[in-house]
């Protein structure tokens, strides 16, 4: 006979281990709202999946107290246990991959890392919308692994960042796809497109369904952060019609028409003296009204808040309520919606009708993710598991990112690449070459493997050397004797310069244009020392000036890699030892040093001649540049040749001409006065053969850029209306088809805003080629 006390303790010990297991399941489980066993809740019509999403929500929002929907109006949305809702997280971030940042994400489970791809500035240089599509893809299906392991408490990521890379000095520069806003927009577009699992041509989701939800951001002209005493909390950023219509809206117009993001977030920033989440037109008459979105509007966080604390936009807490939910606004990220939005309808400041309209969107979200339709692990993506987090087909995808976008500036006497066999010893120096964290950029994650620069070429020869160089990036205090005497007893230096991210960030711009520090001193000597060229990497998200480097004969190579991402280490070295044949090109303009005597907080994208203002990006810029927009080296060469241009000559008959009312412009046609019909005639068929003249196989982005003759400040000096990535075997050639299309590829805004046509010489350039096309009205 068993002693009593044996079985009362036995009896315990279960009773424990079936709590811990069932603590477990319940951390483990995703949240969902409509749960099918819960016979309280299971007949709402608003858990019926055979129903319209609409009608659906109609039923939900019809159910809900005032307090009710009020705490649904911020990023925390609490459960609403009466009705079986769960509770939602609407802040995760997966702008390069499932971020630490936000408060949706943990890593505290079975799930400790997710697969960090290069900082978008670097992705952006391959050109290459369909790795763009394939990145966003392995990003969205990591999120639903996530969610399904009940470490995602919402799949709302609020990504991309499609703001053009205005001004080179923006600390969140890195997150951009770069100062095209045609290639910025085609980049928002793969982005969603992959992310929310449509198709890469789009399309697929014709139900609405959505794998994850992507964010269009910030939404509009927020591309200064904290430059001396301007703030984004409070800058009124003063834009032209002109340059609203043709820089800053349509990377969010291709977001929203072409991707069908379904969400877009309003910047802290006003515009022209309205805040950006408090702009009726913007938010409901453009994004919702002329671009079709269907979707949320989330505020940045606490930009509501500050339209009353800061920016004194709003009198009384309850105004800042009113204006961003009649303005078209859905979401605060922040708390400023749960505080006052009760007193704001006790105020009649506003109606329960525009809280209504908020969550009608909200909740359509949530149901489009699938979140109302019971159990997700027996839905669509319920499948997808952990061991796509971290996967080697991942991985593989974050080596060939990075190894697409780096950018090769310079390469004197062919130094690179370095021969495997024949580099007997290799010094590495710098400050962050031996640091995994500095490869990831902002708004990281936690990566799956942590390989340095350093580590990764170790791996190629086996006598490496590393010296810092400086203690910090910020490199005050060299130790330059010591780094030199490491120089020189290498075969081949390797210096690894540049910024990270206490010197290019969120809330912090930079103030000037060089390297920082010493730097300069520091690369210098080591040169003169060395006893073959060394080879300069440089790792910033914005660009710097390197004259001095590009000019100094013993600094043979240059090449940019961003923030590479987690394969950075593996794709630096199989870039500098031949194994593969960089193509990268830059999404952006380097500026001399010259240019921080611009003010930042000047949004004007033209040139103006009369007073020496030199204009922004390689559009408008007339000033002199350190390297070209769309510059980028390659170990082989290519020469290119225009083989077929369907038309020779444009011809635009209308009598709505405008006249030359600018000063200096030329004869123009709106676009609206074409016509269709016209337009869909006017399509141009370009064919261009690309060879590769090298020895060495190459992936290669093909620009198709037009200028027109005429170099007045209004016109751009010429404008990126085509991109394809090739890969050629070393003597081959291929051909390159272009769909131009006059009405979209040769237009810019007037002063008005309008879209024009000119009359006049056009020319289509790619390499060293031109191909005219004159346009007459």
């Amino acid at each position: 006979m068993e002693h009593p006390i044996t079985n009362k303790f036995t009896a315990t010990f279960i009773f424990f281990i079936l709590v811990l297991l069932f603590l477990r399941t319940e951390s483990t489980q995703p949240p969902f709202s409509c749960d099918s066993s819960n016979p309280n809740t299971s007949s709402f019509p608003f858990c019926n999946a055979a129903l319209p999403i609409s009608q659906r929500v109609n039923d939900l929002v019809s159910r809900l107290t005032v307090d009710e929907k009020i705490l649904q109006l911020v990023n925390g949305a609490p459960e609403i246990p009466r009705l079986g809702i769960s509770a939602y997280e609407w802040w995760s971030e997966g702008l390069h991959g499932i971020s630490r940042h936000g408060k949706g994400t943990l890593f505290n489970g079975t799930i400790k890392a997710a697969t960090q791809f290069p900082q978008i500035i670097l992705t952006a240089s391959s050109f290459d919308e369909n790795l763009w599509y394939r990145i966003a893809q392995a990003i969205g299906r990591e999120a639903r692994a996530v969610y399904n392991a009940g470490q995602l408490k919402g799949i709302t990521l609020w990504a991309p960042n499609i703001n053009i890379l205005r001004d080179p000095r923006w600390g969140r520069g890195q997150e951009t796809p770069g100062e095209d806003p045609m290639m910025v927009g085609k980049y928002g577009v793969a982005y969603v497109r992959g992310l929310q699992g449509d198709s890469f041509e789009g399309g697929k989701l014709k139900d609405g369904h959505l794998q994850t939800s992507a964010c269009c951001k910030h939404f509009i002209a927020q591309d200064m952060d904290n430059w001396h005493n301007f703030s984004r909390y409070t800058f009124d950023a003063q834009v032209l019609k002109q340059d609203l219509a043709d820089s800053y809206e349509p990377p969010f117009k291709n977001c929203v028409e072409q991707g069908k993001a379904s969400s877009v977030m309003c910047a802290y920033n006003l515009v022209n003296g309205i805040p950006n989440c408090a702009n009726f037109d913007l938010l409901t008459t453009t994004a919702r009204g002329k671009w079709g979105l269907q979707g949320y509007i989330v505020s940045d966080c606490d930009a509501v808040e500050k339209m009353y604390t800061e920016q004194h936009y709003a009198k009384e807490p309850e105004d800042a309520v009113a204006a961003t939910l009649k303005a078209g606004m859905d979401v605060n990220c922040g708390s400023h919606l749960k505080k006052y939005t009760k007193s704001a309808l006790e105020k009649q400041k506003v109606k329960e009708s525009d809280v209504d309209r908020a969550l009608h969107n909200l909740f359509s979200v949530r149901m489009r993710l699938g979140l109302f339709n019971g159990d997700p692990s027996k839905l669509e993506y319920g499948d997808i598991s952990a061991a796509e987090v971290c996967s080697q087909e991942h991985r593989a995808l974050a080596v060939e990112a990075a190894r697409s976008g780096s950018v090769l500036l310079k390469n004197s006497n062919r130094l690179l690449p370095l021969s495997k066999m024949k580099t007997t010893s290799l010094a590495v120096i710098g400050p962050k070459a031996n640091d995994s964290e500095v490869l990831l950029g902002n708004y990281e994650g936690y990566s799956c493997k942590n390989v340095t620069l350093f580590q990764g070429l170790q791996g190629y020869v086996a006598n490496t050397m590393y010296h810092p160089g400086c203690d910090f990036i910020n490199c005050t205090s060299p130790a330059i004797d010591e780094a030199v005497n490491i120089a020189k007893k290498a075969d081949y230096v390797v210096l690894v310069m540049g910024l990270d991210q206490t010197l290019e960030r969120e809330k912090f711009d930079r103030t000037e244009l060089g390297l920082p520090g010493m730097q300069e001193k520091l690369i210098t000597a080591i040169a003169e020392a060395a006893s073959k060229p060394v080879i300069l990497v440089l790792m910033c998200g914005g660009p710097v000036d390197v004259t001095f480097a590009k000019d100094n004969q013993k600094i043979g190579g240059i090449l940019w890699v961003g923030y590479p991402g987690e394969g950075g280490a593996a794709a630096l070295a199989q870039i500098l030892f031949g194994e593969h044949n960089p193509g990268g090109r830059s999404p952006v303009t380097w500026y001399p040093k010259e240019f921080n005597k611009v003010p930042m907080n000047d949004m004007r994208m033209r040139p103006e001649s009369s007073s020496g203002y030199p204009g922004r990006t390689y559009r408008f810029y007339n000033g002199p540049k350190v390297f070209e927009f769309g510059y980028g080296l390659s170990y082989t060469n290519y020469s290119y040749t225009f083989t077929s241009v369907s038309k020779n000559q444009l011809l635009f008959k209308n009598p709505k001409i405008n006249k030359a009312t600018e000063n200096g412009s030329v004869l123009n046609i709106a676009v609206s006065d074409v016509g269709p019909e016209v337009c869909n005639n006017a399509m141009i068929t370009v064919k261009v053969a690309v060879k590769n003249q090298g020895e060495m196989a190459g992936k290669h982005p093909v620009l198709l850029f037009l200028k027109h003759s005429n170099t007045v400040d209004e016109v751009p000096r010429k404008t990126l209306i085509g991109f394809k990535s090739v890969n050629l075997e070393a003597g081959a050639n291929t051909h390159v088809t272009f769909d131009v299309k006059p009405c979209e590829h040769f237009t810019r805004a007037n002063r008005d805003g309008t879209l024009v046509i000119d009359e006049g010489k056009h020319f289509l350039l790619v390499g060293d080629q031109e191909y005219p096309i004159p346009v007459s009205l």
